[in-house]
């Protein structure tokens, strides 16, 4: 099946095609842990499996921590966030989501995408980029292409050569809808992709 999936992505898109025939298919392994991973979105401004400073992977291991829950995030703030500035806004976030997972038990890998992110879109702070990275990189999921991701951005206007006075959101659709229900796969080559390039 995964071999099918990426020739039918393969099939659908000449850019992608050269991509995926250069490189390997890419990987990563989840933590699963929707709490940790959002913690890690809203310090670092980019979840930890993208990350090129480290800052949430230097916090835990200075808290001497594998992976932050709710149970231990008291340990988490006083022996390593309590150490950086964050900005207010940071702060009312990180509460909210401690608040949340307080009064919620939920089983996100039973979820559907729509409720993960009506959950999720619910505490203040967290919006649709920080959504879709939870989709994408922690649940899983295979069809999420998360069109606001800067990177992705400038990734998809060089590659596709896309015109800068035409909406940008609706020329990315307009190139994604060809994906069909492998966006995430085609999301993670292209990103891939500009990693290789830096190399």
């Amino acid at each position: 099946m995964e071999i099918t999936n990426i020739k039918t992505l393969a099939a659908s898109d000449p850019v992608l095609e050269h991509i995926i025939l250069a490189l390997p298919k890419p990987s990563f392994t989840s933590t699963n842990n929707v709490f940790h991973d959002l913690m890690s979105c809203v310090i670092e401004q980019q979840i930890h499996y993208r990350s090129s400073k480290k800052i949430f992977e230097k916090l835990l291991n200075a808290a001497q921590l594998e992976q932050v829950n709710p149970k231990n995030f008291h340990l988490f703030e006083e022996k390593s966030l309590k150490n950086i500035k964050l900005s207010s806004n940071k702060y009312e976030t990180i509460l909210h989501i401690i608040n949340f997972w307080e009064n919620n038990h939920l089983d996100w890998t039973n979820l559907s995408n729509e409720e993960v992110s009506q959950h999720l879109s619910s505490i203040k702070g967290i919006g649709k980029w920080t959504i879709d990275m939870i989709l994408l990189y922690t649940l899983n999921r295979p069809d999420i292409f998360p069109y606001d991701d800067y990177h992705l951005k400038l990734i998809m206007s060089h590659l596709y050569q896309l015109k800068p006075k035409m909406p940008l959101k609706a020329q990315m659709m307009a190139i994604a809808a060809h994906w069909g229900e492998q966006k995430s796969l085609a999301t993670l080559y292209l990103l891939a992709w500009k990693e290789s390039n830096k190399k």
